[in-house]
């Protein structure tokens, strides 16, 4: 049941094929807390066979016991009009994620994933997941897009997976341990995020040796050290380093002022090709190969 989340949109209709005879159950336990109680279901039991039934009702008061296991369960989404709205482009609202403050903010995340450019079968490295943020929403840009994500703390990498099941995305894979030693044996990513920990000896080396040529490595900071290592990254190797200011309007009396957020340093890159050899060593090289 916890893909079907990735599905849920208002007005949407979705055919779910049953695990068992407590799905219809789950799914409507799922719809409930994901505030779409107002949702229709239709469960419809041995299709094309003697004994085919079926029996309907609304997510916010199901009541029915467990019938048939052979069953599809047919939904009508209907999102309650209180109910925390999840677009399908990056920048989801904070409150959708559990957190204890290790969260990459909405506005940041949004340009932290159009940096990152996820694509269909993709893999993502996310180094230091905090809340899993930046892998979630790389997850759901595209079904077979792939993630994994490390973090050194367990509570955090729980926290990680109850997200990543909140939000549909429950194939997040969860590294614990700290990087750049639990990078050891990953399978070779496409794009590398490093949210925390850049100053960690070897860490960025590791994440660019890493890339295949064309993969994009992002890094964000709020720390002037870890800000100048990614100035003398930025220097060696090209890209792009930008700064990301967000204020937010609050009261201040009876007026309104802006609160200005911890600006984010963030160094974006395209790893290049592999260097060819120049005009004036291929003589050499050919001789080489002769002898």
């Amino acid at each position: 049941a916890a893909r079907l989340a990735a599905a849920l949109h208002d007005g949407r209709r979705v055919l779910a094929l049953s695990a068992n005879a407590d799905t219809p159950a789950e799914i409507a336990a799922l719809l409930r807390e994901r505030g779409f109680g107002p949702s229709r279901l239709r469960v419809l039991e041995q299709l094309g066979a003697e004994g085919e039934s079926s029996y309907e009702g609304t997510a916010g008061t199901w009541s029915h016991a467990p019938g048939d296991p052979l069953n599809v369960v047919a939904v009508e989404c209907r999102r309650s009009p209180d109910a925390l709205r999840l677009g399908v482009v990056p920048g989801l609202p904070d409150a959708a994620y559990e957190s204890d403050g290790q969260l990459t903010k909405r506005y940041v995340r949004a340009a932290t994933l159009a940096a990152l450019a996820p694509a269909p079968g993709e893999l993502l490295w996310d180094i230091g997941g905090g809340s899993g943020s930046i892998a979630v929403e790389w997850l759901r840009a595209h079904p077979s897009c792939r993630a994994v994500t490390i973090e050194k703390h367990p509570v955090r990498a729980e926290r990680i997976t109850r997200n990543a099941d909140r939000l549909g995305v429950p194939g997040l894979r969860v590294v614990t341990g700290a990087a750049p030693v639990a990078l050891a044996g990953l399978p070779t990513p496409d794009a590398v995020f490093i949210g925390g920990g850049l100053t960690a000896p070897g860490l960025l080396d590791a994440g660019w040796e890493a890339l295949p040529p064309g993969g994009r490595l992002v890094a964000n900071t709020v720390t002037l050290e870890s800000e100048a290592l990614l100035t003398d990254w930025y220097r060696r190797h090209g890209g792009e380093l930008v700064r990301l200011a967000v204020a937010q309007a609050v009261p201040v009396g009876g007026f309104t002022g802006w609160r200005q957020a911890m600006p984010v340093t963030q160094w974006s890159v395209t790893k290049p090709p592999t260097t060819a050899p120049t005009t004036a060593d291929a003589p050499a090289q050919a001789q080489n190969s002769r002898s």
